[in-house]
């Protein structure tokens, strides 16, 4: 199944045309797995183990990293919006 999934997200083929002559099984039984393995976090479980191996082995350059705010988690939460302020008099009535 890894194998077909990889091959189908490397080639940016249809899942339905995942050739069964490449033995990786059906394309719409990779695609199942691959949604039920990213809903169970397996591929966010698997880079953190990647990570923590690669940098017990000193083999990351943390020089040359970016940190994308989208992807780091707020432990605390972020501070509380104010309430917006509206521009008009009262509601507008809906126009669909």
């Amino acid at each position: 199944m890894l194998c077909g999934i990889l091959y189908v997200l490397h080639t940016d083929i249809q899942w339905e045309y995942l050739p069964k002559e490449l033995g990786f099984g059906s394309g719409m039984t990779c695609w199942r797995r691959l949604r039920d393995w990213n809903e169970a976090g397996v591929w966010q479980r698997l880079h953190e183990v990647l990570l923590a191996e690669l940098n017990a082995e000193r083999k990351l350059d943390w020089s040359c990293c970016v940190v994308d705010s989208s992807h780091v988690r707020a432990l605390k939460g972020g501070a509380t919006r104010a309430r917006r302020r509206s521009t008009g008099a009262g509601p507008v009535p809906n126009t669909t």
